[in-house]
């Protein structure tokens, strides 16, 4: 009986021992990159373009082949591969590959689920196909081939020989009839050694690119989009031959304009709508200046059409008539454009159609004149020499004001079907974003209890009208006060608050408060501390030591901290710390203490004069914190009266 158990439970373990087999290709990459979940073997890319019937073609063949160095095998499982109208995929093959008895034994995916993918605020005519890799486990690798249909040239995909995992090669291969003419951006590539070929074979002109055992790319929270830092290269199909005559696609920003322009020329020929153009005139009827009526227009529009990203097909570039857009009451950035292109003009008035890009594309439209610089529409509106980046898609953003994500983003204005401006957008001035938290303080029983009046303007007040948007009642807002106002420590609480101007997309937003600090006050003998530091939220600014990547902020900002103390009766000020101030070409802060009659005046003040900063400025940034947070444990010492 004994025999048989020891044989069955070698029986069992059997399948165990195979499965912990590792292969040797799977000990190398193990010991090499040890922090590593996986390790790319092969990212390749063959594309071939060629004209046929005067039409370019364009397809793709993509390979991966990935090896799995843990546990994350399990999550590595899922995989969708995404296509809409302007990319099909022909072709899918997949397998898992499991090392057993020393050799790779393929498992075929056999289920390819086709779905669309949509939530509830973006809907496009994006879809995917979706599957699982079989039992794949640490050691094992998944293969991946698939095929894929550009049909439109204007969209040749952007390639990265980086990732956020190991690439031990990386190669595309470009192989292109003579007919057409191809230019290549590079950017990063400085970071990796590519190798670059090019040789012509039977009419057709073959660039290669490789690189091999690039390490993984590992972003840093707050760090600018991996576009910034991953090596890539962007292939741009300039013109081709068609017959006698050579036709322009993509050589530069004219040809760009031109395409974008042939999308939105029809747009809004119709009648507008008869209730539009009342709301247009009740808008506008008292406005005694051209600017003073785009505004009222803008406001509304922000206010009254709900931001739904929707795009299908060339309907991600095309905007929708505003008609349409005024009945349903929603729409994408486009839309909101095109209803407030139509809302001017009812009012007599020019907007200009507006091609952006986010700043999560680092691109300039000179040096890639295609649809991979920007994935953003907005309206423009000129006055003189001045211009008013007008983004709908937002809430509470005063016309004098882009939206933040565009700050600094060069814009394509469309004047007409020939013209157009190319104008950079300003970065906002820190002291356009303030916060000014004013108190006055007294102590108590060792409880301090105070006033407030905090003063908001810029994007910091946009910001906080979106977060007060999501509060219901009086205790979720008293809540978010206690929040955004804490001070002191943890026991901070907000006894009552009067608001001014909420939602005001002009004047500064205001608000009144009360509140208590228990536990907050020390003393010994005759002798009280308190630290009228109470605000410190500048240490989160400070980067971490190991920090590899630049940081990115969405907006400069000044802020302003004062507190008057009243001192106790029967007590003076024994000891009031120095004034100090610390600064640079990007950053400033001081703190004061004035003693005034039975107060002590004390004021924190702090200028962010900047939207990114380099590691070496974080370093410098971080050094200068390091003496605030210094001057942060300075207390005052009250005595009493002798």
């Amino acid at each position: 009986m004994k025999k048989i158990l020891f044989f069955a439970g070698m029986i069992m373990l059997l399948p165990l021992q195979a499965k912990a087999q590792k292969s040797p290709v799977y000990e190398l990459y193990k010991q090499k990159y040890p922090d590593a979940h996986a390790v790319r073997l092969l990212e390749e890319r063959k594309i071939d373009i060629s004209l046929e019937d005067n039409e370019i073609l364009i397809t793709q063949d993509i390979f991966e082949e990935d090896l799995y160095l843990d546990k994350a095998a399990t999550y590595g499982s899922k995989r969708s591969i995404n296509y809409s109208s302007f990319f099909d995929i022909e072709s899918v093959e997949a397998s898992s590959l499991l090392y057993e008895n020393g050799k790779y034994n393929e498992l075929e995916v056999k289920d390819f689920i086709e779905k669309d993918e949509m939530d509830g605020s973006f809907y496009d005519d994006s879809r995917s196909i979706n599957f699982i890799y079989p039992s794949l486990q640490p050691g094992a690798k998944s293969k991946l081939k698939y095929r894929e249909k550009i049909k439109n040239p204007r969209f040749l995909n952007s390639f990265y020989f980086a990732d956020f995992k190991p690439i031990v090669k990386s190669k595309v291969t470009i192989s292109v009839d003579k007919e057409i003419s191809l230019k290549f951006k590079e950017f990063n590539t400085d970071s990796v050694n590519i190798s670059f070929t090019e040789k012509e074979k039977r009419g057709k002109k073959i660039y290669t690119w490789e690189a091999n055992d690039i390490d993984e790319y590992d972003l840093d929270r707050g760090a600018p989009n991996f576009r910034n830092t991953f090596p890539h290269i962007i292939p741009i199909i300039t013109e081709y031959d068609s017959g006698d005559k050579k036709v322009k696609l993509l050589d530069n920003v004219s040809d760009l304009y031109g395409w974008y322009y042939s999308l939105v020329k029809d747009v809004n020929t119709e009648e507008a709508d008869e209730e539009l153009k009342k709301i247009v005139t009740i808008l506008t009827q008292n406005k005694k200046t051209d600017l003073e009526k785009v505004k009222a227009i803008y406001y509304w529009v922000q206010e009254n059409i709900k931001y739904i990203a929707f795009e299908y097909a060339l309907g991600g570039f095309i905007p929708r008539e505003a008609n349409d857009v005024f009945n349903k009451k929603y729409g994408d950035c486009k839309d909101n454009s095109s209803i407030l292109y139509k809302m001017l003009d009812i009012a007599g008035l020019k907007g200009n159609l507006t091609w952006i890009g986010t700043r999560s594309i680092p691109y300039k439209y000179k040096e890639v004149p295609t649809p991979a610089v920007d994935n953003h529409m907005i309206l423009s509106y000129i006055e003189g020499d001045e211009v008013y980046f007008l983004d709908a898609t937002g809430r509470y953003i005063p016309i004098d004001m882009p939206s933040s994500f565009i700050q600094g983003k060069e814009a394509l204005i469309s004047i007409n079907e020939k013209e157009f401006k190319i104008k950079e957008v300003p970065i906002m001035d820190s002291k356009r974003n303030t916060i000014v938290d004013s108190t006055f303080i007294r102590i108590e029983d060792k409880v301090i209890k105070g006033t407030g009046n905090f003063k908001l303007s810029g994007y910091p007040k946009i910001d906080f009208f979106n977060a007060l948007e999501t509060e219901k009642n009086e205790k979720e807002l008293k809540d978010l006060y206690t929040r955004e106002l804490r001070k002191g420590n943890n026991k901070f609480l907000i006894d009552g608050f009067k608001e001014t101007n909420k939602y005001d997309y002009d004047k500064d937003f205001l608000v009144e408060y009360t509140f208590n600090i228990k536990d907050y006050v020390n003393g010994l003998e005759d002798e009280t501390f308190i630290n009228l530091n109470l605000d410190r939220k500048l240490s989160g600014l400070k980067s971490k030591k190991d920090r590899k990547n630049d940081r990115e902020y969405r907006y400069k900002s000044n802020e302003k901290f004062i507190t008057t103390l009243e001192v106790p009766k029967g007590k003076i000020a024994d000891y009031i710390p120095e004034n100090f101030k610390v600064s640079n070409n990007f950053f400033s802060c001081s703190i004061t203490y004035t003693q005034k009659d039975n107060t002590i005046i004390y004021k924190l003040e702090t200028n962010l004069d900047f939207i990114l900063l380099t590691l070496d400025q974080q370093k410098e940034l971080n050094k200068l914190i390091k003496k605030v947070e210094k001057n942060f444990k300075e207390v005052i010492i009250l005595k009493d009266k002798k």
